[in-house]
Protein backbone atom coordinates (compact mmCIF):
# COMPACT_ATOMS: atom_id res chain seq x y z
CA UNK A 1 0.00 0.00 0.00
CA UNK A 2 1.38 3.43 -0.79
CA UNK A 3 2.15 6.26 1.41
CA UNK A 4 -1.31 7.91 -0.93
CA UNK A 5 -3.58 4.89 -1.10
CA UNK A 6 -7.27 5.81 -1.05
CA UNK A 7 -9.05 2.58 -0.90
CA UNK A 8 -9.13 2.21 2.69
CA UNK A 9 -10.70 5.29 2.89
CA UNK A 10 -12.82 4.96 -0.07
CA UNK A 11 -14.46 1.54 0.19
CA UNK A 12 -16.62 0.64 -2.00
CA UNK A 13 -17.45 4.58 -2.15
CA UNK A 14 -19.05 5.86 -5.53
CA UNK A 15 -19.47 9.40 -5.04
CA UNK A 16 -17.98 11.74 -2.86
CA UNK A 17 -19.75 15.19 -1.36
CA UNK A 18 -17.65 17.86 -1.75
CA UNK A 19 -19.37 20.95 0.91
CA UNK A 20 -18.10 24.52 -0.11
CA UNK A 21 -18.09 27.83 1.44
CA UNK A 22 -20.60 27.13 4.08
CA UNK A 23 -20.88 28.32 7.63
CA UNK A 24 -20.05 24.94 9.99
CA UNK A 25 -23.59 24.14 11.18
CA UNK A 26 -25.05 24.09 7.66
CA UNK A 27 -21.60 22.33 6.42
CA UNK A 28 -22.57 19.57 9.72
CA UNK A 29 -26.23 19.70 8.52
CA UNK A 30 -25.84 18.78 4.94
CA UNK A 31 -22.54 16.39 5.71
CA UNK A 32 -25.02 14.62 8.22
CA UNK A 33 -27.53 14.16 5.08
CA UNK A 34 -25.07 12.80 2.89
CA UNK A 35 -23.82 10.25 5.69
CA UNK A 36 -27.83 9.17 5.93
CA UNK A 37 -28.10 8.55 2.38
CA UNK A 38 -25.39 6.35 2.27
CA UNK A 39 -22.92 8.64 1.11
CA UNK A 40 -20.06 8.08 3.01
CA UNK A 41 -17.17 10.43 1.73
CA UNK A 42 -17.21 14.14 3.03
CA UNK A 43 -14.37 16.46 1.94
CA UNK A 44 -14.82 20.27 3.15
CA UNK A 45 -12.50 22.95 0.85
CA UNK A 46 -10.34 25.33 3.22
CA UNK A 47 -9.62 28.17 0.36
CA UNK A 48 -10.77 30.81 3.85
CA UNK A 49 -9.79 30.44 7.28
CA UNK A 50 -13.14 30.52 7.86
CA UNK A 51 -13.63 27.02 6.46
CA UNK A 52 -11.36 25.57 8.48
CA UNK A 53 -14.04 25.94 11.41
CA UNK A 54 -16.35 24.30 8.76
CA UNK A 55 -14.17 21.45 8.28
CA UNK A 56 -13.10 21.34 12.24
CA UNK A 57 -17.06 20.78 12.58
CA UNK A 58 -17.33 18.71 10.41
CA UNK A 59 -14.18 15.83 11.37
CA UNK A 60 -16.71 16.13 15.05
CA UNK A 61 -19.67 15.22 13.65
CA UNK A 62 -18.00 12.74 11.62
CA UNK A 63 -16.10 10.78 14.82
CA UNK A 64 -19.61 10.52 15.82
CA UNK A 65 -20.45 8.47 12.96
CA UNK A 66 -17.51 6.85 12.13
CA UNK A 67 -17.34 8.77 9.32
CA UNK A 68 -14.26 10.54 8.05
CA UNK A 69 -13.78 14.25 6.48
CA UNK A 70 -11.21 15.08 4.02
CA UNK A 71 -10.00 18.71 3.18
CA UNK A 72 -10.31 20.29 0.18
CA UNK A 73 -8.68 23.08 -2.29
CA UNK A 74 -5.02 22.27 0.12
CA UNK A 75 -2.57 24.04 -2.52
CA UNK A 76 0.45 24.59 0.20
CA UNK A 77 2.30 22.72 3.23
CA UNK A 78 0.96 25.27 5.45
CA UNK A 79 -2.56 24.37 4.60
CA UNK A 80 -1.49 20.61 4.99
CA UNK A 81 -0.77 21.34 8.66
CA UNK A 82 -4.03 23.47 8.97
CA UNK A 83 -5.87 20.09 7.84
CA UNK A 84 -4.14 17.87 9.88
CA UNK A 85 -4.82 20.07 12.76
CA UNK A 86 -8.44 19.71 11.67
CA UNK A 87 -8.60 16.27 11.82
CA UNK A 88 -9.04 15.99 8.00
CA UNK A 89 -8.19 12.10 7.24
CA UNK A 90 -7.17 13.47 3.82
CA UNK A 91 -6.33 15.97 1.54
CA UNK A 92 -7.39 17.20 -2.18
CA UNK A 93 -5.66 19.89 -4.20
CA UNK A 94 -6.85 21.30 -7.77
CA UNK A 95 -3.76 20.79 -9.51
CA UNK A 96 -0.61 18.81 -8.90
CA UNK A 97 1.96 19.88 -6.18
CA UNK A 98 4.27 17.46 -5.08
CA UNK A 99 5.94 19.66 -2.27
CA UNK A 100 1.57 19.61 -0.94
CA UNK A 101 1.95 15.08 -1.47
CA UNK A 102 5.33 15.09 -0.23
CA UNK A 103 4.00 17.54 2.96
CA UNK A 104 0.41 15.30 3.53
CA UNK A 105 2.88 11.94 3.94
CA UNK A 106 4.75 13.78 7.00
CA UNK A 107 1.53 13.95 8.79
CA UNK A 108 0.30 10.34 7.84
CA UNK A 109 -2.30 11.51 5.45
CA UNK A 110 -3.20 10.70 1.60
CA UNK A 111 -3.43 13.32 -0.76
CA UNK A 112 -5.61 13.54 -3.87
CA UNK A 113 -3.84 15.81 -6.44
CA UNK A 114 -5.75 17.72 -9.84
CA UNK A 115 -4.96 16.66 -12.71
CA UNK A 116 -5.96 17.35 -16.08
CA UNK A 117 -3.48 16.26 -19.42
CA UNK A 118 -1.70 12.58 -19.33
CA UNK A 119 1.78 14.23 -18.76
CA UNK A 120 0.24 15.44 -14.59
CA UNK A 121 -0.61 11.75 -14.50
CA UNK A 122 2.18 10.33 -15.21
CA UNK A 123 4.19 12.69 -13.36
CA UNK A 124 2.04 12.12 -9.92
CA UNK A 125 1.83 8.00 -11.13
CA UNK A 126 6.15 8.07 -10.98
CA UNK A 127 5.48 10.40 -7.61
CA UNK A 128 3.87 7.30 -6.05
CA UNK A 129 0.41 9.13 -6.49
CA UNK A 130 -1.78 6.27 -7.47
CA UNK A 131 -5.45 7.79 -6.81
CA UNK A 132 -5.97 11.53 -8.52
CA UNK A 133 -8.46 13.99 -9.00
CA UNK A 134 -8.96 14.84 -12.78
CA UNK A 135 -10.63 18.52 -12.92
CA UNK A 136 -12.21 19.63 -14.44
CA UNK A 137 -13.87 16.22 -15.37
CA UNK A 138 -17.11 17.77 -16.75
CA UNK A 139 -14.42 19.59 -19.54
CA UNK A 140 -12.21 16.52 -20.10
CA UNK A 141 -15.60 14.36 -20.81
CA UNK A 142 -15.79 10.63 -20.05
CA UNK A 143 -14.04 9.28 -23.20
CA UNK A 144 -10.86 11.34 -21.38
CA UNK A 145 -10.63 8.45 -18.33
CA UNK A 146 -10.75 5.10 -21.18
CA UNK A 147 -8.31 7.09 -22.97
CA UNK A 148 -5.90 7.79 -20.46
CA UNK A 149 -6.60 4.27 -18.55
CA UNK A 150 -4.64 2.60 -21.86
CA UNK A 151 -1.15 3.78 -21.23
CA UNK A 152 -1.61 4.42 -17.47
CA UNK A 153 -4.04 1.34 -16.08
CA UNK A 154 -2.75 1.88 -12.18
CA UNK A 155 -4.27 4.73 -11.76
CA UNK A 156 -7.67 5.60 -9.57
CA UNK A 157 -9.71 8.71 -10.44
CA UNK A 158 -12.03 10.96 -8.83
CA UNK A 159 -13.93 12.75 -11.14
CA UNK A 160 -14.65 16.29 -9.94
CA UNK A 161 -16.13 19.72 -11.52
CA UNK A 162 -19.45 20.14 -13.21
CA UNK A 163 -20.63 16.39 -11.89
CA UNK A 164 -24.27 16.11 -10.53
CA UNK A 165 -27.03 13.17 -11.10
CA UNK A 166 -27.42 13.88 -14.87
CA UNK A 167 -24.03 13.20 -15.60
CA UNK A 168 -22.32 10.90 -13.23
CA UNK A 169 -23.38 7.61 -14.12
CA UNK A 170 -21.43 8.04 -17.15
CA UNK A 171 -18.61 9.52 -15.92
CA UNK A 172 -18.48 5.64 -13.35
CA UNK A 173 -19.10 3.69 -16.48
CA UNK A 174 -16.24 5.46 -18.39
CA UNK A 175 -13.88 3.92 -14.94
CA UNK A 176 -13.95 6.32 -12.94
CA UNK A 177 -13.80 5.17 -9.15
CA UNK A 178 -15.67 7.70 -7.47
CA UNK A 179 -17.35 10.74 -8.89
CA UNK A 180 -17.74 13.98 -6.68
CA UNK A 181 -20.36 16.14 -6.30
CA UNK A 182 -20.86 19.47 -4.75
CA UNK A 183 -24.21 21.89 -4.84
CA UNK A 184 -26.11 19.20 -6.20
CA UNK A 185 -26.09 18.02 -2.56
CA UNK A 186 -29.03 20.96 -2.12
CA UNK A 187 -31.25 20.07 -4.98
CA UNK A 188 -34.02 17.45 -3.63
CA UNK A 189 -34.21 16.63 -7.60
CA UNK A 190 -30.95 15.26 -7.44
CA UNK A 191 -30.69 13.56 -4.12
CA UNK A 192 -32.58 10.32 -4.61
CA UNK A 193 -30.80 9.59 -7.70
CA UNK A 194 -27.41 9.90 -5.68
CA UNK A 195 -28.32 7.99 -3.46
CA UNK A 196 -29.02 5.32 -5.43
CA UNK A 197 -25.89 5.68 -7.57
CA UNK A 198 -24.32 5.70 -4.08
CA UNK A 199 -25.77 2.26 -3.19
CA UNK A 200 -24.79 0.90 -6.68
CA UNK A 201 -22.15 -1.68 -6.51
CA UNK A 202 -19.17 -0.91 -8.84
Amino acid sequence: MTAHDFAPLFGTARVMVILRDLPPMETVRLAERAWDLGIDVVEVPIRTPDATLALRAAVEAGKDRGRRVGAGTVRTPAQVRQAASAGAAFTVAPGLDLAVADAAVSYGIPHLPGVATPTEAQQALDHGLIWLKAFPAVSLGPQWFKAVAGPLPELRFVATGGIDAGNAADFLAAGVRVVAVGSALSDPRQIDRLAELAATPA
